[in-house]
């Protein structure tokens, strides 16, 4: 049984509206961004136009975009919070993403996903069409933030 369709969302890019706790949150749970640290999140989100959705005042959604503006874009972090999903949040967002004007007429849109291939091909996502010329380079996976003090010295040998 679906849920209801959320009536009084609002899709926003105004970084002002941006909830970092809600963000964060997501994003260091999530399979993608697992343990991600705040500080980064938030360079992300200055350096992205990003996309919140929110239900009244509360931040139920998030996508960023990476762009120049001119040719390419990388859609990254798209999550719609669980309390919210099956009402078309994401649909909305992606939606408000590929409508927004600063990224018309790009030649070329990426992004990655594990499980939400349906959803992606509504908005004209396909599987590279060229896998064999996509090369990356991966970092290591994001790790707890160190400990500081007593944790960190050595018991006396």
């Amino acid at each position: 049984m679906g849920h209801a369709p959320t009536a009084d969302l609002t899709i926003t890019t105004d970084p002002s509206r941006l909830d970092l706790d809600v963000i964060h949150g997501f994003l260091a749970g999530s399979y993608w961004a697992a343990g991600i640290p705040r500080a980064t999140v938030e360079r992300a989100v200055r350096h992205s136009l990003c996309f919140g959705a929110f239900e009244g005042q509360q931040q139920v959604g998030f996508a960023r975009v990476v762009s120049d503006y001119a040719t390419y874009a990388y859609v990254s972090d798209v999550f719609v919070l669980p309390s919210h999903r099956g009402r078309g949040v994401g649909k909305q967002l992606m939606a408000a993403i590929v409508a927004h004007p600063d990224l018309q007429g790009l030649r070329r849109w990426t992004l990655f996903t594990r499980d939400a291939h349906r959803l992606y091909q509504q908005y004209g996502f396909a599987e590279a069409r060229h896998p064999e010329r996509l090369m990356e380079i991966l970092g290591p996976p994001y790790t707890a933030p160190a400990a500081t003090g007593a944790e960190t010295r050595h018991a006396p040998s």
